[in-house]
């Protein structure tokens, strides 16, 4: 089963570009411990994963009675800032409760994408 793991925060971490080399480097080990204990464990593929730019890069299309409409920005206005994400395959639920425990303390929202016919 796949999964959409959205990484969510909640403005009280501070922004990339304004922490230090070490605190750079601790953040990114928590990532990199995700991803081991993702390729050690049976079943558990990361299929995607990207950092994502800041909510003042998005840019939010509507199309409306036929009409697009692109507005800067995200979608909605939220405390919670959409960071990165990872697409991940496991056997279910239950496995990804376990291995996410490796990731840093954000907020996550876990997704289940849909099995498409062909």
């Amino acid at each position: 089963m796949k999964y959409l793991v959205l990484l969510m925060d909640d403005g009280d971490e501070r922004p990339w570009n304004e922490m230090t080399d070490a605190e750079q480097g601790e953040l990114m080990a928590k990532f990199g411990a995700f991803d081991a204990v993702c390729a050690a464990r049976e079943g558990v593929e990361i299929l995607s994963g990207e950092a994502l730019g800041a909510p003042e890069t998005f840019t939010t299309v509507r199309t409306r009675g036929g009409h697009v409409q692109l507005t800067d920005g995200p979608y909605a206005e939220a405390i919670e800032g959409l960071g990165g994400f990872y697409l991940v395959e496991v056997p279910d639920l239950d496995v990804l409760l376990e291995v996410i425990t490796e990731l840093p303390a954000y907020d996550l929202q876990l997704v289940p994408a849909l099995e498409m016919p062909e």
